[in-house]
């Protein structure tokens, strides 16, 4: 560690001191799955107080307004939990945005709940990569900045959404005005095992597309009806040959249907799209456009799309360049290994990055298997990711991009 400054060998020093990996344990005991209101409630609570530890003001903020089409082909709001928001020095010279989730793919009636041990020394639990521990790490990190002569030069806020698993929808404004004027941001989704970050990351957008026909008699009458399950499934057949290079399609479920002697007069098609750039995003937007008049005019249907576009693609532009050198530079210095690679996920990081801000949104702790009972942490990264972000954020404050 012979390239860190005096006052970075403290921020080190610092954030081994930190308790990440008991904040871990305690918090993957709380089920936040995102439609689990009551466990995200208990966990923006939880978080709301560990990060009360920083100055500035902490707040839980309503989520906003989500609609969702349901089996019935009704469009109807769907509850969200509320997400942490922290404003610390906003007239200070340098301002900064940190991100994380606190929700979990883990529903409240999912068998996987209990942390254990492995015996690699591993720790397999619910949401300890993706993301308590990044939660952990990222606390310890502006702990340790607090703490250090730099504190008063830079201001930054710390939003926490509880929807992300599902799409941010209820927080992507929150995001983007938190996103204003950074001069950088910093997002804890986790790193692989091996310490690789996400590069550059297409997009996604997810549409429910309701497909209304008549119904008939399977026997009596079936030409008299409209058969809703075979025009989505028309629909389907013509999306996903759309796709190319690219923009992939994934059409994922048929919701509708009924008994075998009736033709469906509903059915839901849920499918979606993944872009890699703007250009296929107003691609896809044409290949809807086009399947659904095409399939309404073919089998007599009324066919509506609901859903958006919700996380554009994220390319490594000049001003994120910087960023990942900066942070290679800062973990060369301590000895970390700093790679990253293009992803076909996608996170908070998108919709950041679409604000014009440099980002790098895997930040957070080294484990794997996330969105699976086998989801593990590694716990020695805590102090180590702790550690390449407290040196980046004063390297960002003290030297720029």
């Amino acid at each position: 560690m012979s390239g860190l400054s005096a006052i970075e060998r403290d921020l080190v020093d610092h954030v081994r001191a930190a308790p990440m990996l008991a904040r871990t344990e305690r918090w993957v005991a709380i089920n936040s799955g995102t439609r689990n209101l009551a466990g995200v409630a208990a966990m923006g609570a939880t978080l709301a107080d560990a990060f009360a530890a920083l100055p500035g003001d902490v707040a839980l903020v309503a989520p906003d307004a989500v609609d969702s089409v349901s089996t019935e082909g009704e469009v109807r709001a769907i509850g969200h939990g509320h997400h942490l928001h922290l404003t610390v020095r906003p007239d200070a010279p340098v301002q900064l945005l940190f991100t994380g989730h606190m929700d979990t793919v883990f529903g409240a009636d999912h068998p996987f709940q209990q942390a254990r041990w492995l015996d690699d020394g591993t720790l397999n639990a619910p949401g300890a990569a993706d993301m308590k521990g990044g939660l952990a790490l990222m606390l310890a990190a502006l702990e340790a900045v607090e703490a250090s002569p730099v504190a008063d030069r830079f201001g930054y806020e710390v939003v926490i959404n509880s929807d992300e698993e599902t799409g941010s929808l209820s927080s992507a404004g929150l995001i983007a005005r938190a996103a204003a004027g950074k001069r950088a941001a910093l997002t804890y989704e986790p790193a692989l095992p091996d310490g690789t970050l996400a590069g550059a990351r297409g997009g996604t957008g997810n549409f429910s597309i309701v497909v209304r026909g008549r119904s008939a008699h399977a026997g009596r009458n079936p030409d008299d009806g409209r058969n809703a399950i075979v025009a989505a499934a028309a629909l389907a057949v013509r999306l996903a040959a759309g796709k190319d290079d690219g923009l992939s399609v994934n059409p994922a479920r048929i919701d509708g249907g009924g008994p075998n002697n009736v033709v469906p007069d509903l059915a839901i098609l849920r499918v979606n799209f993944r872009p890699r750039s703007v250009d296929a995003i107003a691609r896809a937007d044409t290949l809807l456009d086009e399947a659904i008049a095409a399939v309404t005019a073919a089998h007599d249907v009324a066919i509506a799309r609901h859903g958006s576009f919700n996380r554009p693609p994220k390319p490594i532009d000049p001003g994120a360049e910087r960023l990942f050198a900066l942070v290679a530079a800062a973990g060369s210095d301590l000895s970390i290994p700093v790679s990253w690679r293009a992803t076909g996920g996608v996170c908070d990081g998108n919709n950041i990055a679409a604000c014009g801000v440099p980002v790098i949104d895997t930040m957070g702790a080294r484990g794997g298997a996330i969105h699976s009972a086998d989801e593990f942490l590694i716990p020695d990264s805590l102090p180590e990711r702790a550690a390449l972000s407290a040196v980046t954020i004063h390297r960002l404050v003290t030297q720029g991009l």
